[in-house]
């Protein structure tokens, strides 16, 4: 059917009249006058673009180091200089508060978060990283899933027997999960820490944590409720390791808590037992 000129001086009343016909009518686009052919247009989006002409150049040479893997080896090696400096927690805190090599220092958190809990406790409970409760306290696991716990543990009777800690000190943008390269930076500092609690037993809370010190790539729900070694990295200190389900995993399944409680239970069993 030919195009309905329609008069521009026609009041607003004729257009709408035809708008309602077209609509009645079931039509719902509008046609151009002029035909598109659009499997030819698909075709040449399609089409491969064109090779460049290969240029000649010089010889490649070996790749430079990245400046980003440079900076990451230069932190862990003044992480280290800073942690084995460090004879007693407060100086260790006082390093991690002064260290400027973790990336996520810069990265809009407030305060470093470092431990809390008896200072010689039989149990180390190692975390992933902080989150924003934790950030604006500098204490690790005071949160929603710091709360719940602290509920587990004073139902075990593990209240008082316990050093709380992260793979990180500092919070990652947005709660993500930290990177290799910053647990990597920060492990000189959990190492020391460990070796100045001397715990018999570590709880680690959660994937990130177990896989960081087990030095393991299966998941939480694989590893947890298993024992393993962990070992530091001179191979003189060997401490039992015990995977479980971090808390805010447990927030978001509730049905989870049965698996943490039975580990929570074997951690216990094992610890008055004497090992």
């Amino acid at each position: 059917m030919p195009p309905i000129d329609i008069d521009a001086r026609s009041d607003g009343s004729s257009l709408e009249a035809l708008l309602a016909f077209w609509s009645d009518a079931g039509v719902d686009v509008c046609l151009s006058e002029t035909p598109v052919d659009r499997l030819a247009e698909g075709a040449r989006k399609l089409a491969p673009a064109p090779r460049p002409t290969p240029s000649i150049s010089a010889p490649p040479t070996a790749a430079a180091p990245s400046s980003a893997g440079t900076d990451v080896a230069a932190a862990i090696l003044a992480a280290k200089a800073a942690a084995s400096a460090a004879l007693d927690l407060a100086a260790l805190e006082a390093a991690i508060a002064a260290f400027d090599g973790c990336a996520l220092k810069r990265q809009g958190a407030r305060n470093p978060v470092f431990a809390r809990g008896d200072p010689s406790a039989p149990v180390m409970i190692i975390g992933e990283g902080p989150g924003a409760e934790e950030d604006m306290q500098g204490k690790p696991f005071v949160g929603k899933a710091g709360k719940l716990l602290d509920r587990m543990l004073a139902a075990a009777g593990l209240s008082d027997r316990v050093f709380i800690t992260n793979t990180v000190f500092w919070r990652p943008p947005g709660n993500r999960n930290p990177t290799t390269e910053e647990q990597a930076t920060c492990a000189p500092f959990l190492e020391q820490a460990i070796r100045l609690v001397g715990p018999k037993l570590l709880l680690l809370s959660g994937g990130v944590s177990a896989k960081s010190l087990l030095k393991r790539q299966e998941g939480i729900l694989s590893l947890r409720g298993a024992w393993f070694d962990w070992t530091s990295e001179d191979g003189d200190l060997v401490i039992p390791a015990l995977p479980t389900l971090h808390p805010a995993f447990l927030l978001r399944q509730p049905a989870a808590k049965a698996q943490a409680w039975k580990d929570l239970l074997t951690l216990l069993s094992r610890l008055d037992r004497g090992l």
